[in-house]
């Protein structure tokens, strides 16, 4: 029951044998800071938090002075109600679970994982299962990239990542929230089978 205190609940424990991050990557305007980034960031920090991953955002626009998650957390959190405030976002960055990655030039940091480019059109030599995914996760952090804007992710950052995925395996364009929802809800569901 949710008696209204300020808690934030631990995540369930889903069985990742090495921590994923979840990533958003910005396509949608490299400038300004809009509300699309605003409700963007709120959700997936909201869903990293409920699913116990790490969360980075990627070539984000963001004023002088905000440098790190925290004072990003702080930032963000004055200006949405989406994701407690900013709340889970604060909470993630105390702990080292939330990161910023201002520039990608050849590759991402590898302290984020394996790059796994979530897509609805994957390269079929670069094609992996949700099943093989968790799999991954017995070996490696896994990095799910994500692209936040109408053409999804950069040519640049497809050739980057190792492996492509795409929830749907049927080729459907997802709006992004959707795609998140919808990628880490079914790799949940694959973790937490192998669990019983």
């Amino acid at each position: 029951m949710d008696d209204g205190t300020d808690v934030i609940r631990t995540p369930m424990e889903f069985g990742w044998k090495r921590r994923m991050t979840l990533a958003l990557y910005n396509t949608y305007n490299r400038h300004s800071f809009q509300e699309p980034h605003r409700r963007a960031v709120a959700r997936a920090g909201a869903l990293a938090q409920a699913f116990d991953l790490n969360l980075a955002l990627v070539e984000f626009p963001m004023p002088d002075q905000v440098r790190q998650p925290m004072e990003f957390a702080e930032w963000v959190g004055e200006t949405t109600s989406i994701g407690e405030s900013g709340r889970y976002l604060k909470d993630m960055a105390s702990r080292d679970r939330f990161h910023l990655v201002h520039e990608v030039k050849k590759g991402f940091p590898p302290q984020l994982g394996l790059p796994v480019a979530t897509t609805r059109l994957p390269d079929e030599r670069k094609a992996i299962s949700a099943k093989d995914l968790v799999d991954r996760t017995e070996e490696a952090q896994v990095l799910l990239l994500f692209g936040l804007g109408p053409k999804g992710l950069p040519p640049k950052v497809r050739d980057i990542a190792r492996y492509h995925f795409d929830v749907t395996s049927a080729g459907f364009s997802l709006e992004t929230a959707t795609a998140m929802g919808a990628v880490v809800g079914l790799l949940a569901g694959v973790a937490l089978s192998r669990r019983r």
